[in-house]
């Protein structure tokens, strides 16, 4: 397996399609993606889930930030809603890069497994959104804080919950999604920032749990993919979009639970 580490470019083809398409920042594909690409390299003195988790959100950084650009020039991101959760989700993402980052390997991987199946039946099951309001600013910060939180812990960009989120507050789905994407960059930097300062420094190319081969090479290649994604979301109807979402989410978390 020489040359396992030409997955990367692939993985972050994927992901970053995945990412403009569900405003997901591509986390829920490259977490099981590494767990199989990381033991085939020089094993870590953190177990290969950290390392996973740190390195997804490491990505979401540029593919979020990509994604983000596409769906602005689209003129869907909502970016007062932005604005007021960007605060609560950094810090919610960097508390909860220090629970994920104590979590024993098995039960952080268990967590991936029930996480993305909830999801997946949620959006499955409820394709129309309850009624609900838009939460004011402080509402907004503490959903942030949660979403931030939760999002570290799977490394995600937090689309699985800031999506079914905004869609009870009303907003048209590609809305929600482009709005999503927005919000998975400062899920992103505060996670990534958590595992960089949280957890003491590893030999070689691993930094503070973060794969940086890993993330060079997934972030690099989701960079192209993710406009391929936005143009996708625009295309897609929302009744499709919605079962995409949840068909995707459940692959994952059956994946990891018997993975």
């Amino acid at each position: 397996m020489e040359y396992i580490f030409l997955a990367y470019p692939v993985v972050g083809l994927l992901s970053g399609v995945l990412a403009g398409l569900l405003g997901i920042g591509g986390g829920l594909i490259i977490v099981p993606a590494l767990l199989f690409i990381l033991p085939y390299q020089a094993g870590p003195s953190v177990s290969s889930i950290h390392v996973a988790v740190a390195t997804s959100l490491a990505t979401v950084i540029m593919t979020a930030a990509v994604a983000t650009y596409s769906h602005h020039r689209r003129g869907a991101v909502s970016w007062p809603i932005v604005s007021r959760m960007a605060g609560g989700l950094a810090i919610g993402a960097f508390a909860g890069a220090a629970v994920a980052d104590a979590l024993p390997a098995d039960i952080l991987r268990n967590c991936y497994g029930v996480f993305a199946l909830g999801v997946a039946a949620h959006m499955a099951f409820r394709s129309q959104p309850a009624a609900g309001a838009l939460p004011g600013g402080l509402g907004l910060l503490g959903v942030g804080m949660l979403i931030g939180h939760i999002s570290a812990i799977v490394g995600i960009g937090g689309g699985t919950m800031t999506v079914p989120f905004l869609r009870w507050c009303h907003l048209p789905l590609q809305q929600a999604v482009a709005t999503s994407s927005a919000c998975g960059l400062p899920i992103a930097l505060g996670g990534t920032l958590g595992f960089t300062l949280l957890h003491p420094g590893l030999d070689g190319f691993i930094t503070g749990c973060i794969h940086w081969p890993a993330a060079l090479g997934i972030g690099m290649a989701s960079l192209l993919a993710a406009p391929w994604g936005v143009r996708l979301a625009h295309q897609v109807s929302m009744v499709a979009l919605n079962y995409i979402f949840s068909i995707f989410l459940a692959i994952v978390g059956v994946y990891l639970l018997i993975g």
